[in-house]
């Protein structure tokens, strides 16, 4: 067979590659580019616009102003406009902006009454839906969800109790009402503050109450925010409070809330973004949300899941994939959209930002090679729905990174292929080695978040652990056999059938003594199981292969699907893999043409 060089099926398979970033991963993001399945990619559309309108010099300012429009309403419109080209529909756009808008700097409220303005009723009315009940809002998928019922349904079992407001209205004289009740000493100093903290409480505890009975974790930011907004459907969300609980004029009710509500689900008092490392009040964080999602409509389970994405941007992980401890399938990754924003308003350089966010999420996950592609995944293709300031920074700061990865595993193929190593062999040594560097760095991830010295050892990985259809026996992600070796200390233990039989036998309770090893290693176990979103270690090497001539392209991306048994642990691996490997043969056909092509 000729010896081909490797500097020319290097450039054609690189070139093959990064024409297509749909071709590097198994999760469905052309779909996404449509808003089929999540919204997330209105984020980065959102983010862009937001830039440019302050690279314009225009306000993101919402003021307390006797007008009929604000510039900000424009901002807001062409925003909505952006998120709903990218998928969303109005009450999902309207969510994202106005999360987004606040982040940004935009007030979640102001002034009373008259010509009062909150940020979610006016990214609803720019948006053109109706508002809904907070009942009616979800909370984001976690495998199940619930709605906010349950809040409103507390609170107001609370209200008929008599267990909420100090005054019981029976013993209001007539005509005690308006200024004289709602702006003076019954209301801002007795009703209000007790309202706000008691109803805050009930319906956080009520939202926690109802994720954990229906066996999820539950996330208590999302309780909070929903517990928030059940409250601040019923009090008065513009009333000012005691002095003591906030300077007159800048605190309102709202803040009452959120800090009973943050306080309740167990948030911690201050969260700091990624990046810029700017201070936030919980309290407020919580309270604001909460009156945004009060004024709404109704967004859909998509709409709360990139809104929580949205909150991924702060360090503390209160919510979202985008900044969790694995990698999650493509749809999640949303929140360096924030701090990119963020960032860019700080006057920080470009290029400087998206080294720090490179660097911020490659250390704070079990396995950093994906984190940075997924970032150029969702980037690249959300570049085709607006090529904006923020779209462009995320993309250009991680495809170095993900050039990187493609040098090395088509060099690792060519030089496999010359010592005589078939396909087969290749792949499963790449895979192998994506089991070690999870292994390495989630011991690295569990030191820096806690300070604890762990080792996670995976004996076997392996398909159809309880199940015998095909498309288990095919794919690991469906039904994972799973042997994983923890140590901390003097604590060790050996976990066989580690998610079919150890995890539920732990939730249980049959097995409370094993919790701490399911902890530690459940998030490295992710990151393997949901390897699917970065397929490279099937795709380049089968490019590869094809352009060499070691095998015609169908055999070289059956026979690397097939090989990786952690990479192809969804379906899709070798459709993308062809693909690929077909574009590579004709660009490097094109580049062996000697002399004038033409």
């Amino acid at each position: 067979m000729e010896k081909k060089d490797f500097s020319s099926v290097l450039s054609a398979v690189q070139a093959a590659a990064l024409n297509d970033e749909v071709n590097l991963t198994c999760d469905r993001i052309e779909a996404l580019a449509g808003g089929h399945g999540m919204v997330n990619m209105a984020l980065f559309s959102v983010a862009d616009v937001i830039v440019e309108e302050l690279q314009k010099g225009q306000s993101l300012e919402v003021k307390f102003s006797n007008a009929r429009k604000l510039p900000v309403d424009e901002i807001m419109k062409k925003a909505i406009e952006a998120a709903k080209a990218a998928g969303a529909d109005g009450a999902n756009a309207a969510l994202i902006v106005a999360g987004m808008m606040y982040l940004a700097g935009s007030a979640a409220q102001v002034g009373v009454p008259a010509g009062n303005r909150k940020l979610g009723a006016t990214a609803r009315m720019l948006a053109g839906v109706d508002r809904s009940g907070v009942a009616a809002i979800p909370t984001t998928k976690m495998n199940s969800k619930v709605s906010a019922f349950p809040a409103v349904l507390a609170i107001y079992e609370a209200i008929r109790n008599g267990e909420l407001s100090p005054v019981d209205g029976k013993n209001i004289p007539p005509f005690v009402g308006g200024a004289i009740y709602g702006h003076s000493a019954l209301g801002e100093d007795y009703v209000w503050p007790a309202l706000a903290k008691r109803g805050a409480e009930i319906g956080t505890k009520a939202m926690l109450d109802a994720m954990h009975g229906i066996g999820i974790g539950g996330n208590a930011f999302q309780a909070a925010i929903l517990g928030s907004a059940a409250i601040l459907e019923i009090i008065h969300p513009d009333a000012e409070v005691p002095e003591e609980c906030g300077t007159y004029g800048r605190t309102s009710s709202v803040y009452l809330v959120g800090k009973a509500a943050a306080e309740t689900a167990g948030l911690p008092p201050k969260l700091h973004m990624r990046i810029t490392g700017e201070e936030y009040d919980t309290a407020h964080v919580v309270g604001d949300a909460g009156l945004i999602l009060k004024d709404i409509g109704a967004p859909s389970v998509i709409g709360m899941m990139a809104f929580a994405e949205i909150f991924a941007c702060f360090q503390e992980r209160i919510c979202g994939g985008s900044g969790g401890a694995h990698n999650p399938p493509l749809g999640h990754m949303t929140g360096y959209t924030v701090c990119a924003v963020k960032a860019l308003q700080a006057g920080m350089d470009p290029d400087e930002i998206g080294r720090a966010i490179v660097n911020d999420r490659s250390t704070d996950v079990v396995s950093p090679y994906p984190a940075a592609f997924s970032i150029y995944a969702v980037a690249k293709k959300a570049a085709e729905l607006h090529n904006g300031p923020v779209t462009r920074l995320l993309t250009d700061a991680t495809l170095p990174y993900v050039t990187r990865l493609i040098y090395q595993k088509a060099a690792r193929t060519y030089e496999g292929l010359g010592q005589g190593k078939t396909l087969g062999q290749i792949v499963k040594e790449l895979d192998d080695e994506r089991v070690s560097d999870a292994e390495r760095y989630g011991a690295r991830y569990w030191k820096k978040l806690a300070g604890r010295d762990v080792t996670v050892k995976y004996l076997k990985i392996e398909n159809a652990a309880r199940r015998s259809a095909k498309l288990v026996q095919k794919y690991l992600a469906f039904d994972p056999l799973i042997t994983v070796e923890v140590t901390e200390g003097e604590k060790h233990v050996v976990l066989e059938h580690f998610t079919d039989q150890v995890i539920p036998k732990v939730c249980l309770g049959e097995a409370p003594e094993l919790a701490w090893a399911v902890a530690i290693a459940a998030p490295i176990t992710s990151e393997l199981v949901l390897s699917g979103n970065m397929i490279l270690n099937v795709v380049i090497p089968a490019a590869v292969v094809a352009v060499l001539g070691y095998a015609p392209i169908d055999e070289a991306a059956a026979e690397a699907e097939k090989a990786a048994y952690i990479t192809a642990g969804i379906p899709g691996c070798k459709a993308a893999a062809k693909k690929t490997a077909k574009l590579a043969c004709k660009i490097y056909d094109t580049l062996s043409i000697e002399g004038d092509i033409w």
